[in-house]
């Protein structure tokens, strides 16, 4: 079956993608202000490095069963009604964090942020599945997942400036404010392709121009954790998303242990990081949509743009043995931003493979797992760089084998990425596949 030409003129489902870019972009602000603060919060308020890591597990450790819940929330609700109430509990934690003023305050803020914040990418990979066929929604998922590295491009540019003007205090009040402004847009804007005014004939049959999937009704959890499928995509989650916390909560206390960068000087590499993390994220997208549309089967597309991203990845583990800060910022810019296309990419496996009544189930449960690393890489990292002295070899070792090793179990688990097997029929569709 052939697929139909994509309309030309500029469809209605890039505004939704483009409301997901902003979205996630606000998600990683907030998420992103404790880590630019930390130098100067474990100074005054004393923490130790296992307080602080422990501090940032509770965001992870709440953000993984609010995985579960959000995804399959997500699934029975909607997106439209799932967003607007995510968006205003995370809004309210991160406000909270201004109001904290023990190493429990800041941690149960963690916790209520994380709640919050964990409705994000399951409804969001839900979104492209409902909005996008399955051409495109590699190139979808690497645009909204820019929004991480736009975020946390954005933070150390604006959370230092208030602090040092007005005091830590107010960076959390204002960028926790910003998430109000969004709901307005959401609510505003958003209803299903189906019913959206805005929405053409053309352009809904292009959004539809997969082939029809069977009708299913709601997978129980037990049959998805039955699916080789799940834990395929699980594991390129439980070991790449702990590296990416990393980054984002101990990259700026690295910087200040190797190099003695400060506040007031801490944007200028965090902003070259994740500049280049961005090009990664939508590069990556497209990598695996256009050598599909080159005539490249689903798999070969998405693993051959995954393997080429962990190959890049493995340098990381040199980063702490760089002489200079821009040897190790160029080090870690281009694992920030294969991790990104990675990323794009393990988030399509999961439309790939399953369903659309399915998808924000599974890219919950596949959560869970990364968001369950992130706890234990966080906890361990605090307790690692206390016991010998601030030495980030070890860690940063773990970093750069990490995808290569997730690539491997994934292929192992799923070597051509067929539909997931449900109860003994076949539960999603791929592209035609062609032997290769």
């Amino acid at each position: 079956m052939s697929n139909p030409v994509a309309p030309r003129r500029f469809g209605y489902r890039w505004t939704v993608c483009a409301l997901l870019f902003l979205v996630t972009t606000i998600n990683y602000v907030d998420r992103q202000v404790l880590g630019i603060l930390a130098p100067t919060l474990q100074r005054e308020l004393h923490w130790s490095e296992s307080q602080y890591g422990d501090v940032v597990s509770w965001f992870s450790l709440v953000y993984a069963f609010g995985f579960l819940a959000a995804g399959r929330l997500l699934d029975r609700v909607g997106v439209r009604r799932g967003f607007a109430v995510a968006v205003v509990a995370w809004s309210v934690a991160a406000i909270g964090h201004a109001f904290a003023r023990t190493t429990a305050g800041f941690s149960a803020a963690r916790a209520l942020l994380g709640l919050g914040e964990s409705a994000n990418f399951p409804g969001a990979i839900k979104t492209v599945a409902e909005w996008f066929p399955k051409r495109e929604r590699a190139l979808a998922a690497g645009i909204f997942n820019a929004g991480t590295n736009t975020g946390a491009i954005i933070t150390p540019l604006v959370v230092p400036w208030i602090a040092l003007t007005w005091g830590w205090r107010w960076a959390f009040i204002a960028t926790g404010s910003v998430g109000f402004v969004w709901l307005v847009l959401w609510l505003a804007l958003y209803r299903s392709p189906e019913t959206h005014p805005k929405v053409s004939g053309a352009e809904l049959a292009h959004i539809r121009s997969d082939p029809a999937e069977s009708a299913v009704a709601a997978i129980p959890w037990i049959g998805l954790l039955g699916a080789r499928q799940t834990w395929a995509f699980a594991v390129g989650k439980l070991l790449a998303d702990p590296i990416w916390w990393f980054y984002l909560y101990w990259l700026p206390k690295f910087l200040d242990t190797r190099y003695g960068i400060k506040l007031a000087q801490l944007a200028l590499p965090l902003i070259v990081v994740y500049l280049v993390a961005d090009a990664g994220s939508i590069g990556g997208g497209w990598l695996s949509s256009a050598l599909i549309k080159h005539g490249w089967t689903v798999n070969r597309a998405r693993k051959t743009a995954m393997l080429a991203m962990a190959l890049l990845i493995v340098p990381t583990a040199l980063a702490p043995l760089a002489k200079s800060l821009w040897i190790a910022v160029l080090i870690v810019s281009v694992a920030a931003a294969a991790h990104q296309a990675w990323s794009a990419n393990v988030y399509t496996l999961a439309s790939d493979m399953f369903p659309r009544q399915a998808v924000g189930s599974v890219v919950g449960i596949g959560a869970f797992a990364g968001a369950m690393g992130g706890v234990l890489f966080q906890r361990v990292t605090g307790r690692i760089l206390q016991a010998n002295g601030n030495d980030y070899a070890p860690i940063f070792v773990v970093c750069g084998l990490a995808y290569v090793t997730a690539w491997i179990i994934i292929h192992v688990l799923v070597p051509r990425l067929e539909p997931a097997q449900i109860g003994g029929a076949t539960r999603g569709i791929l592209f035609k596949e062609a032997r290769q």
